[in-house]
């Protein structure tokens, strides 16, 4: 999924940018109104998050001009602005959610989660209960929800860690190699740090698997990959 990301604040712009890449976004980054519409029309970004303050087009002119061809697309404004009528006129424009500055990591992130989920639940691509919901060793994957389900526990889960249970499961009983997972999650474009893929398998084992160093879900195959 693709996010534009409007904001002014190179330092902002860029920390949005480092927060939600590592959910599994390709991030968009624009400076201005002008460049956030014309990036919009060029990229059909699934997700936009929105600067009220930037030079050329403020956030309610871009939201404006985008809700006259897209109803749907989530826009999230970033604000440092708290009276009301900001948030009231921002509602009324069509704005889904806000981000108000300063934000914490764990707001941006439960944000984000939010509105893809929501984005998620009205999309018909994928649409087959097997695509969106199924089982790995006592496991409930909801792909859509990006969450898990063991007995009644809830487990969060980001749309990285959902793509990549997806294709280990829909690869169930074969090695995966690590390039194979690696081009399909982050894509070919993405260059890795040696050991991103690795690392990104500890923290989802930590969160899916009973016992992390006895992993039942998520195997490795020495020299190879994984394998579910």
């Amino acid at each position: 999924m693709k996010v534009l990301i409007a904001e002014d604040d190179q330092f902002i712009r860029e920390g949005l940018q480092e927060l939600i890449e590592p959910e599994g976004y390709q991030c968009i980054l624009v400076s201005d109104g002008e460049q956030a519409l014309e990036m919009f029309n060029a990229e059909s970004p699934d997700l936009i998050l929105l600067d009220i303050m930037m030079p050329k087009l403020d956030g309610y002119s871009v939201c404006r001009s985008i809700r006259k061809t897209d109803e749907n697309v989530p826009i999230i404004f970033i604000t440092a602005k708290s009276e009301e009528i900001d948030q009231v006129l921002g509602l009324e424009l069509g704005a889904d959610d806000y981000i108000k500055k300063p934000f914490g990591t764990r707001e941006v992130i439960a944000r984000i989660r939010a509105v893809t989920r929501r984005r998620l639940r009205d999309s018909k691509a994928d649409s087959t209960d097997e695509a969106n919901t199924f089982t790995m060793e006592g496991l409930k994957i909801f792909c859509r929800e990006l969450k898990a389900q063991r007995n009644d526990e809830i487990i969060e889960l980001s749309l990285r860690d959902v793509k990549i249970l997806q294709y280990l499961f829909q690869n169930h009983g074969k090695v995966v190699d690590r390039d194979s997972l690696f081009n399909h999650v982050w894509g070919r474009n993405y260059i890795p740090n040696s050991r991103t893929l690795d690392q990104h398998i500890s923290q989802l084992r930590k969160l899916i698997e009973i016992d992390p160093k006895a992993p039942q879900i998520i195997k490795t195959v020495h020299g190879v990959g994984y394998r579910f």
